[in-house]
């Protein structure tokens, strides 16, 4: 077919599309973690019952289990992440690195760092591309804020997908829509100043300079 009936980046809880709005900027790589704030269990106090955890499991525990919390659950949401990672990247590689970018892997960062680093290629691609809503266009990215010239793709957009690009005193350097056929690819210029879009769920980076 047209490919106008794929699915969206899969949700954290295995749905088809993203459970909520997309935030305003990819919470994988460089965002904060979610860990609840207040005192947490002492590294050498956490142990599962009947058994002990590995040196990366501890680094994972490290500062992440409240006081009186069962180390194993916060453990469980760590090793749930890696295999979601796992399971989206074997079936399609685009779709485990957009839901990294919408946010839809609980504490995938951390997760990466100490349980699965194999799939720290992931979390790399992610930090590269951006979600839904309005950027700067800067020599340098900031997740959420801004982001940097070069060549760009949506790979499961949605059927309102709409972007467009603005360059220096308002003018529209490019703009467009998509509702069947091949999927958005984009440059954003050198000379842009802001981009926008909506629709589109994720835009993954194809490299380049713009």
């Amino acid at each position: 077919g047209d490919g106008g009936d794929r699915k969206r980046p899969a949700a954290a809880d295995g749905g088809t599309g993203p459970a909520s709005a997309p935030p305003a900027g990819p919470s994988a790589p460089g965002a904060p973690e979610a860990v609840p704030p207040g005192p947490k269990e002492p590294v050498s106090e956490l142990s599962p019952a009947g058994g002990s955890f590995t040196e990366r499991e501890k680094k994972y525990l490290t500062d992440r289990v409240p006081k009186g919390n069962d180390p194993a659950a916060v453990l469980q949401t760590g090793q749930e992440s890696c295999d979601r990672m796992a399971y989206l990247v074997r079936h399609d590689r685009d779709m485990a690195v957009s839901s990294l970018i919408l946010g839809e892997i609980a504490d995938a960062g951390a997760a990466a760092d100490h349980l699965c680093p194999k799939q720290k290629p992931l979390l790399e691609d992610a930090a590269a591309g951006f979600p839904d809503g309005t950027f700067r266009v800067a020599g340098k990215r900031e997740a959420g804020k801004a982001i940097t010239p070069g060549r760009y793709r949506a790979p499961s957009p949605g059927e309102d997908c709409e972007w467009r690009i603005i360059g220096k005193g308002g003018k529209k350097l490019g703009s467009g829509s998509w509702s069947k056929g091949a999927k958005p690819e984009i440059t954003v210029p050198a000379g842009a100043r802001e981009f926008a879009g909506t629709g589109c769920y994720a835009w993954l980076s194809e490299g380049g300079k713009g």
